[in-house]
């Protein structure tokens, strides 16, 4: 660089300059989906939280669908065929607003959809993918069970033939979307070995009890899924996946998305810490003028900033067919950690007013605890990791 050469100015909210790996398409979903969230959820999501309901959500998912949000990343059936990081993006923004929103898209993207569109059939893509690209159909995910969550392949979900059909009994916990979804995409044990099913939510033996008295999650939809004898046509199972690697595959593109999304929650908490510090005055002085203040400031901006990095990092190779599912672990391990690290460090600036749901850095602090232990708890990805490092299965 030459003497003369002028330097950028510092910006405090990119201190990194990370924009400048972002293509304009990039910046675009960006700000589509920040002034959807800014119009569309965060007037409202305080309310929704205090009182633990989205209400409306059907038509927020036919919304989302408008602006391309559902099923982002995959090709055709009137999906949006976005890149990895514009996902990502997309996430983090969604996020920002809610943790509960950004699973809203998650479920039905990267996990329900993805599902249909990887491992179903030609029919079973045309009749379901366009509806629920477009919200006009929800969909959820059974995996987890109530005595089985990070030991899916112990499952007790059972399906099995009866002449050309197929018959499910069983029960899943804590799913999102399931009392509002038109579609379920359920995983049994089967005599085959493990299996997807595509099920409407419609069918005869079909439940999806709402739960309720949620600390966490409040603006989002929790339910179990209850199968009692449901007959399904032979069809109706996913036919290109059978084993957990069908599901797991899933859960990895799903992680994916919870590693941009943690830092969209992180700096909404970051972001109320620094204007309360800067308007909030103890001893004659605003309290970002103290030392003990700015050094908050300064390791939340460090962690938030090198986790955004991160994650862009993990989208790029993504996006170029690299991505392995131990760097998902990682990122997933270390941005939803340190997420909640920084809620709790800006919980302590506001003071008692952190707790507030004027400010949004209790609210998110709670959700970050669900996103924590969901796709995988930290116990897992610290054993995922540690497999890949030492060559040693410390799972058995």
């Amino acid at each position: 660089m030459s003497a003369s050469a002028k330097l950028p100015p510092f910006d405090p909210a990119d201190p990194l300059g990370v924009d400048d790996l972002l293509e304009p398409e990039d910046l675009a979903v960006r700000d589509t989906v920040r002034a959807w969230a800014a119009d569309r959820v965060l007037p409202y999501v305080a309310d929704w939280y205090e009182k633990g309901e989205l209400p409306g959500i059907r038509e927020l998912a036919r919304e989302l669908g408008g602006i391309g949000a559902l099923g982002m990343s995959l090709d055709g059936y009137g999906c949006a065929g976005a890149s990895a990081v514009q996902y990502g993006l997309a996430c983090l923004e969604l996020e920002a607003a809610d943790s509960g929103i950004r699973s809203l898209v998650s479920v039905q993207g990267s996990l329900a959809m993805y599902a249909v569109h990887r491992f179903g059939s030609e029919e079973q893509k045309q009749r379901w993918l366009p509806r629920m690209a477009a919200g006009e159909v929800i969909g959820c995910f059974g995996l987890t069970e109530p005595d089985h969550g990070s030991d899916p392949a112990s499952m007790r979900t059972y399906a099995k033939r009866d002449g050309g059909d197929w018959v499910l009994n069983g029960r899943k916990m804590w799913i999102t979307n399931g009392s509002v979804a038109g579609v379920a995409v359920v995983w049994a044990r089967t005599d085959e070995g493990i299996r997807g099913f595509v099920v409407p939510t419609d069918s005869a033996g079909f439940s999806a009890p709402e739960i309720r008295h949620k600390w966490s999650l409040r603006a989002s939809v929790t339910s179990e899924l209850v199968l009692d004898d449901v007959r399904l046509p032979a069809d109706a199972v996913l036919p290109e996946a059978t084993g957990l690697k069908g599901p797991l595959s899933c859960l990895s593109h799903a992680r994916y998305g919870i590693v941009w999304g943690a830092m969209g929650a992180a700096r909404s908490c970051f972001e109320a810490a620094v204007d309360y510090a800067k308007s909030r005055e103890q001893f004659g002085r605003p309290i970002g003028g103290f030392q003990l203040t700015q050094a908050k400031l300064a390791d939340m901006a460090v962690e938030l900033h090198k986790g955004i990095l991160l994650a862009h990092h993990l989208g790029r190779r993504m996006d170029a067919g690299r991505l392995r599912p131990e760097q998902v672990s990682f990122g997933k391990l270390n941005n939803v950690r340190e997420a909640i690290d920084i809620c709790r460090t800006a919980r302590t600036v506001l003071g008692a007013n952190g707790i507030s749901l004027a400010y949004p850095v209790m609210r998110h602090a709670t959700n970050l605890e669900s996103v924590l232990t969901y796709e995988g708890t930290v116990e897992m990805h610290q054993l995922v990791l540690g497999k890949a490092l030492t060559g040693i299965d410390a799972f058995r």
